[in-house]
């Protein structure tokens, strides 16, 4: 028995490899919480460059009014929390931090006085800011830079985009931050 191909078989295939490259795409910005170049999205989800364009603006149709966006800037694209809902996400973040209470009281000093010099804030926080300063560098969230005997402290662009925050945004106040419970102490 000989199978054919008909139009109608044709146009499922390519229906079912559309929806199929329409999920990597949006399980690869889900996953990676950052944005991501064209070439960065094409290497992972192996989509041709042009469809990819198309299927990145089809997402950003699909979530327009849902609590979820596709964000572009300039050539990058993101997926994430959509701004109404943004202060109930980092509310609920807050509550369960993947931080401890002293790791980010040692990350909001930091980020009032930044730049600021790694012997002040192991001065005021004691050594175990040492652990705290290199978990933060690991992490992407500050820049170290030799100075001397110690080092420069500042936030890098990965601490703004992880915060939801724009560059020289105002940063909630030790009060404001009260209103937010953390589950983890120390």
């Amino acid at each position: 028995m000989e199978s054919h191909l008909t139009e109608r078989n044709v146009e499922e295939l390519d229906s079912e490899i559309e929806t199929e490259n329409m999920r990597k795409i949006e399980a690869a910005l889900f996953l990676s919480g950052r944005f991501m170049n064209i070439q960065e999205l094409i290497t992972i989800t192996d989509v041709n460059p042009i469809l990819l364009k198309k299927m990145l603006s089809d997402l950003q149709d699909k979530y327009k009014n849902s609590g979820i966006n596709i964000i572009q800037q300039e050539n990058t694209w993101k997926m994430d929390v959509a701004e109404d809902f943004l202060e109930m996400v980092n509310r609920l973040a807050t509550g369960s931090s993947e931080f401890t209470k002293a790791e980010q009281e040692t990350l909001a000093m930091i980020a009032y006085k930044q730049p600021m010099k790694q012997s002040v804030v192991i001065k005021i926080r004691g050594n175990k800011a040492y652990d705290h300063i290199k978990q933060f560098v690991e992490l992407g969230l500050l820049h170290k830079k030799k100075m001397g005997h110690t080092s420069e402290l500042s936030l890098t662009e990965k601490f703004y985009d992880y915060f939801h925050l724009a560059k020289g945004e105002h940063l909630p106040t030790e009060e404001e931050n009260e209103s937010y419970p953390t589950t983890k102490n120390t």
